[in-house]
Formats: C-alpha cells, sequence, structure tokens
C-alpha cells in the first residue's frame, strides 16, 4: 500500500478537475486522481491518445509540465479511519492524505428501462461514443439516437464522422419547448455557433421531436440487428438498425460527496458562493453541483481551486461568469425534462435493476427503495444502484437510499 501527500486533492480529471488544478498549484502541492487512463473526462475523452479540443489539449499540456501529480487509473473508494481517502489501482490500493479536498467527480448518464432495453447493441449514448473513441468500429452501422438533451447532438455527430448511418435523433422533448430554449441562446453566443455548425454537418439526419422508444426487439435473419419502435407525436413508427444509442440526460455523481458527509439536496452537493461544501476543507464542482455544460464546470473548478488555495479575491472575480453559466444550466435542464409518459414504458416483466435482474412488476410492491432493495437486492449489485437508482427515482418517486463505501466494487485485497 502506497501513501501520498497533497495540500490539495482533487479527485477528478475532467473538465472541472484540472480547471481547479492550475489555479491552486500556484500556491499549493496538487494531486489529481482520476479513474480513466488519460486525463479529459467523459467530456474530453481521448481518442487513442489525441486530444481533439485545443482547450482541452491546453489545460492537459499545462498540468503535465507543472508541479502537479497526476495520478490515472485510480478508483477512489471511500475515506479510511484516519481521514484519508483510499484508491484502488492497477498496483494496488492508495492512501491520499490532503489538507483541502476538490471533488469534481463527473455526472453519468440517466437510462430509463422500455421492453428489450437490455439486448446486446443497446447501449448508453454516451456509452457507445466512449466505445469508438476506445476503438470500436462503427462504420456503415446503422444506429438509433434516442433520449434527450444536447448530448444526443454531440453523439450523433461523432459517430457519423466516424462513418456510421445515424438513422435519426428521436427526442422526447416537444418541439415547442425546444424551440423556446434555442431563442433563449442569444446569450451564449459560442452554443449557438457550436449548435448550428453541428446541426449542418447533421442536415441528413432526421431530428423527430417529441418521439420515444418504446420498445426494441431483435430483428429477423442476424443475430446482432435491432427493430427498435419509436413513438412519434402519437404514431407507432418501427426503425431497423445496428445500435441504440439512449440517454435520458444526466445524473450527477454525489456517492463520494455523500460519503464525507456533504449536505446533498434534490440530488445535487450543496455548496456556497467559493464552491466550498458543508465540510469546511471540501469544494465541489462541476456536474456533481448540478448539470451546467462544460462552461459551467470550467469555472466553478477554477473558483474551486482558488478558494481552495485563499486566493478568494481572484475567485470572486468569476462569479459573474458562473451565475451566467448556471442560468444556462437552468434553462437546459428546464427546456429537456422528463415527460410523464416515460414512466409507462416498462411492462411487468421488463427488467429494471440489470445486475441482480429485478422486474418492474416486483418493485410495484414497495414504497421505498429501501424496502426494494431488503426484499429484492434491487441496487445491490456491482453498479451500487448507479443505473436502476436514477430509474427508480423517476418511476416510482423514490428517494435515493443511503451511501456507504466501499462506493465502487474491490477487490478484498486492496480493501
Amino acid at each position: 500500500m502506497s501513501e501520498i501527500g497533497s495540500e490539495v486533492l482533487v479527485i477528478g480529471g475532467g473538465a472541472a478537475g484540472m480547471s481547479a488544478a492550475l489555479p491552486a498549484s500556484a500556491r499549493a502541492k496538487v494531486t489529481v486522481v482520476d479513474d480513466n487512463p488519460l486525463l479529459g473526462g467523459q467530456i474530453w475523452r481521448a481518442e487513442l491518445g489525441k486530444i481533439r479540443s485545443p482547450e482541452a489539449k491546453l489545460l492537459i499540456e499545462s498540468l503535465e509540465a507543472g508541479k502537479i501529480t497526476v495520478i490515472n487509473n485510480a478508483h477512489v473508494f471511500g475515506p479510511d479511519s484516519y481521514g484519508r481517502l483510499l484508491a484502488e489501482s492497477p498496483d494496488g490500493t492508495i492512501q491520499l492524505k490532503y489538507e483541502k479536498l476538490v471533488l469534481a467527480t463527473g455526472a453519468r448518464e440517466r437510462f430509463l428501462p422500455f421492453p428489450g432495453w437490455t439486448l446486446p447493441n443497446i447501449l448508453g449514448a454516451g456509452g457507445l461514443q466512449a466505445m469508438v473513441k476506445g476503438g470500436l468500429s462503427i462504420e456503415n452501422k446503422r444506429v438509433v439516437v434516442a433520449g434527450t438533451g444536447p448530448l444526443l447532438f454531440a453523439v450523433a455527430d461523432y459517430l457519423k464522422a466516424k462513418g456510421a448511418i445515424v438513422v435519426c435523433i428521436a427526442e422526447q422533448a416537444p418541439a415547442a419547448t425546444i424551440r423556446r430554449f434555442a431563442l433563449g441562446l442569444w446569450r451564449y453566443p459560442t452554443k449557438i455557433t457550436q449548435g448550428t455548425a453541428m446541426r449542418i454537418r447533421l442536415r441528413d439526419v432526421p431530428y423527430l421531436t417529441n418521439s420515444w422508444i418504446t420498445g426494441c426487439i431483435k430483428s429477423s435473419g442476424s443475430s446482432n440487428a435491432i427493430t427498435a419502435t419509436i413513438s412519434r407525436r402519437g404514431k407507432t413508427v418501427s426503425l431497423d438498425c445496428d445500435y441504440v444509442a439512449c440517454g435520458f440526460h444526466l445524473v450527477p455523481s454525489t456517492e463520494l460527496a455523500s460519503v464525507l458527509g456533504c449536505r446533498i439536496e434534490k440530488g445535487v452537493v450543496v455548496v456556497n458562493e467559493y464552491q466550498q461544501t458543508s465540510v469546511a476543507n471540501i469544494y465541489c464542482a462541476g456536474e456533481p453541483t448540478g448539470i451546467g455544460g462544460i462552461e459551467a464546470s470550467l469555472v466553478e473548478g477554477k473558483i474551486a481551486g482558488l478558494s481552495a488555495t485563499g486566493q478568494t479575491d481572484a475567485a470572486r472575480e468569476h462569479f459573474a461568469e458562473r451565475d451566467k453559466t448556471r442560468r444556462f444550466g437552468k434553462a437546459l435542464n428546464s427546456a429537456f425534462a422528463l415527460r410523464a409518459e416515460l414512466k409507462r414504458l416498462a411492462g411487468p416483466d421488463t427488467i429494471i435493476c440489470r445486475c441482480e435482474d429485478v422486474e418492474y412488476g416486483r418493485l410495484t410492491e414497495f414504497p421505498s427503495s429501501r424496502e426494494a432493495k431488503l426484499q429484492t437486492r434491487c441496487g445491490m449489485g456491482p453498479c451500487q444502484g448507479r443505473i436502476c437508482g436514477a430509474a427508480t427515482e423517476f418511476l416510482f418517486g423514490w428517494e435515493p437510499g443511503t451511501v456507504r463505501p466501499p462506493i465502487f466494487p474491490v477487490k478484498m485485497e486492496n480493501l
């Protein structure tokens, strides 16, 4: 077991984590710990070692050239009894000592169950994108992209650039709501430029609003082909494809913050104007404080890094910029709010908890996630409720259960 000490420890090597580490390193010894093999996080995930975003490239080069210790391939799974964090790496357990802690643990996709969603080649939208970046060939494969949020456009754009045939983008939000959201983007010219360029590249891809997947079955004649059924404005459409990339916006990853005693409200970590949590020496930035996009992550990370090292005057200079990104995040989440019809997709035999094979019909017997967990083991599998937890919260209104370490599966020898 190795031990690493730092004045400021940053958990997460994505946009928020890197943005926090850079200003903090001007005054303190900084360590960044990330579970990916390369820096960049989910939004800037490296493609075979190549960074596409110039902004990400600059941040990563600055980190690697500075006095910052970077630890990749390490999963932080909880604290020990001495106030240190424990991380599992390929070389064993790492004890992480710190004076100040910045949590930049990002977010994950929200999945909602529908009949057939456990079939092969039905993947998260961001998950399929990550697999392609990791080497999966998608050339000439037919892909239906479905769910909600701007991530659908980004995924479709990337997959098409890699040779995929994007059959359509099925967006559950109403067209009128999306138009109102788009009209409000005049305050964010960069977003308009990015969105317009993406839409031009996807001009031959049907964008179906008021549309959502109601089920998938295996197509006849091919072991991997899928027939996806889509509800569109009251009518049913069947589409043949090779992959379904489906995601219903994002869920903040707050498990580590919860284990460390930080206050969580409405699914996000509560922070003050300096990004400080309810625990005095812990700060939080990016998606765990609320889904707001990359610009919000960058500015929140910067404020957190400055504040953690006593540079409060410099941190205050970024408050107005952060407030602007938060207004965008609020508009984004409102525009792509999930519609009630999605609660009625699952049938009695539709699996909700994929780890423990728990079906929807069984879960309707229980009033809370705790009761369901005790009786069915729903949420007790390897993912620790990261997939079914968000789904049951939406479907049944259940509050998330108590988070306990280890927050990730860990080898007994390391635990």
